[in-house]
């Protein structure tokens, strides 16, 4: 019998469809993607896909994250980082071994993906975090830089469709009107 909350979840049966964390010591389960979230996370992929080329690095939608500091699960909806980037057992990538990781707001996820991830991943050690939030009004891109305990110490916003600056090690503007569709 699992023991810990992180036990409990490995121990689980695979459940296609669904996505199973651990935010802030909470077991959440919750529907994959929307057809508009996939599209979102489809130009997140376009867009950052040449910037990762030229670093050698990898993007990757809806991966298995392990919080280093926790080693609790998440499922960033887009992640960027080195093809080399450290693994915790054979299907999570260590969330300070990545460079960028991104959560795409939906009704369902609202206080995880704009409250409650920016701070885990902050502790967990990832550089840049991404939130494009198309529940917002209006709808909002942003990037959360320079992490701590206590979170990310800086947020730059933009109104979707304006332009937003991803610094080094990124170091790419975003435009953003590539979500306008959504």
């Amino acid at each position: 019998m699992p023991t810990t909350i992180r036990e409990f979840v490995d121990w689980l049966p695979e459940m296609p469809g669904f996505h199973i964390e651990i935010v802030n010591g909470r077991v959440i389960v919750s529907p994959r993607g929307n057809p508009r979230q996939s599209w979102i996370v489809g130009q997140l992929v376009r867009a950052f896909g040449p910037t990762a080329d030229e670093h050698g690095w990898r993007v990757w939608p809806e991966l298995d994250v392990c919080i280093a500091w926790t080693r609790e699960p998440l499922i960033p909806d887009f992640a960027m980082g080195p093809k080399d980037a450290p693994l915790w057992g054979d299907r999570e990538v260590l969330s300070d071994g990545l460079i960028l990781v991104a959560e795409v707001v939906s009704a369902n996820s609202v206080r995880e993906d704009r409250e409650d991830k920016p701070g885990v991943y902050a502790r967990g050690g990832v550089p840049l975090l991404l939130i494009v939030d198309p529940e917002a009004e209006p709808k909002t891109v942003s990037v959360h830089t320079d992490p701590s305990e206590d979170g990310y110490r800086t947020v730059t916003r933009v109104k979707m469709g304006e332009e937003l600056r991803i610094p080094a090690p990124v170091d790419f503007t975003l435009d953003t009107s590539v979500f306008l569709d959504a």
